[in-house]
């Protein structure tokens, strides 16, 4: 079943935190008739990562695998993973991409030792991600902004949208993913924060980097992509190219909800959308 768009490169497996083989993946996106599928699991580098709040709920969620206290740590992770794939590239005829999903951070020693990863593992696209925070001393999960007060949530979600502006202004990834991410645990989606939104819109733009419309919180607790529909009529306002995302972790999830999502981005203005190449070619 091909859809308008016959790539997917926002994709996890198992080993990290999704629930089949690189093999399974490549095997269901060529069912669906894609010509590309990229593997993007999650590269989350922060000595204090095991010290969160949110870091016992991943352990017993068995998917801690995601996270590393070392730049050294991530990269033993990463170089089997690629090995793998480069092995399944030679194998079957399609065009299987080794891509990385990265928590931007911004202590110093976290770009040297991003870029020096970067040299070895040689990933072919990044994703800029935003799941943890920097917040009174202490990293944060999204998950943690409803364990706290109204106040410090709210400054909570004012220092995450900061960030992901920061993060494009680095131009150093292929799009930006989720943007709205704390949605996914019912923070942050009132009218009020539109003007954080238009802030952090107006730094991808000037960056020219990318946005991803990410299919995976079609559910009916809230039945809409990341982004939300007044950013991706921002990101139309703004001419900021898009791409969508299936976020698939597991081999069922490969393409769910294209058709869906682009119907709702071209109601919000939305015209411009990136094929494979120009995706990978962006950064």
């Amino acid at each position: 079943m091909k859809t308008f768009q016959d790539f997917t490169l926002h994709t996890h497996t198992i080993g990290f935190d999704g629930r089949n083989t690189p093999a399974e993946m490549v095997a269901r996106a060529r069912e669906l008739g894609m010509t590309t599928i990229g593997i993007s699991n999650h590269f989350i580098v922060h000595p204090d990562i095991t010290k969160t709040m949110f870091y016992p709920h991943a352990v017993r969620g068995g998917y801690d695998a995601i996270y590393s206290s070392s730049f050294d740590e991530v990269i033993a992770k990463f170089k089997p993973h690629y090995a793998e794939l480069n092995k399944l590239a030679d194998k079957y005829e399609m065009n299987i991409l080794r891509g990385m999903e990265v928590d931007f951070f911004e202590y110093p020693e976290w770009r040297i030792g991003f870029e020096r990863a970067l040299k070895i593992l040689k990933p072919d696209y990044i994703i800029c991600a935003s799941h943890f925070i920097e917040y009174d001393g202490m990293l944060r999960n999204v998950h943690d902004f409803v364990n706290t007060d109204m106040i410090n949530r709210d400054k909570m979600l004012g220092q995450y949208w900061k960030k992901l502006a920061r993060a494009a202004e680095t131009c150093m990834f292929n799009w930006m993913a989720h943007l709205d991410l704390p949605k996914k645990v019912g923070v942050g989606r009132e009218n009020r924060w539109i003007g954080r939104e238009h802030e952090t819109m107006q730094a991808i733009a000037k960056s020219k980097t990318p946005i991803e419309i990410n299919t995976g919180l079609y559910r009916p607790a809230c039945d809409e992509p990341y982004p939300s529909p007044r950013i991706l009529k921002m990101a139309a306002a703004k001419n900021i190219p898009v791409l969508f995302s299936d976020d698939a972790h597991a081999a069922a999830q490969i393409g769910r909800h294209f058709t869906r999502a682009y119907d709702l981005a071209k109601s919000c203005g939305v015209s411009k959308f990136l094929s494979c190449d120009a995706a990978v070619r962006s950064r």
